[in-house]
């Protein structure tokens, strides 16, 4: 399957993509030349792997029929020192809430299938950085 995005520049640093009926725009800080009208490129792509892998887990513990009333995903990472300033190390945190009284097994089962057979976006990544993931119960 082949997807094409159009991306046009706005003037400075901005530039704004179309995907599908969605804008998405992006845009530097003053200190590199932009205005910060938009999201950073690379944040972008941490938040393209939490929804990746967020609603394979939603999806699946749907079907598992866990109640899940909270769900959050925290992505942290560190970038390389030297330029190209890639992601060396990122952790993705899924957040649940003990109250709601989720089967653990499950949880932990949805989670694996998303970062080890479903999500492309964690595949991808992958191959250029060293990925982890954990899971918390928050109170």
């Amino acid at each position: 399957m082949k997807q094409t995005i159009s991306c046009e520049w706005k003037g400075e640093m901005a530039f704004e993509s179309r995907l599908g009926n969605h804008t998405v725009r992006m845009d530097a800080d003053a200190e590199s030349g932009g205005s910060d009208s938009g999201v950073r490129p690379k944040p972008l792509l941490l938040t393209a792997l939490a929804g990746c892998s967020g609603m394979d887990v939603a999806a699946m513990l749907s079907k598992m029929r866990q109640p899940l009333s909270f769900f959050n995903m925290q992505v942290d990472a560190e970038t390389s020192e030297e330029h190209p300033k890639t992601y060396t190390r990122i952790e993705l945190v899924y957040q649940f809430k003990k109250s709601d009284g989720l089967d653990e097994s499950k949880v932990e089962k949805a989670v694996k299938l998303s970062q080890e057979k479903y999500c492309g976006v964690s595949a991808m990544l992958k191959e250029a950085s060293d990925l982890s993931f954990r899971i918390e119960y928050l109170d």
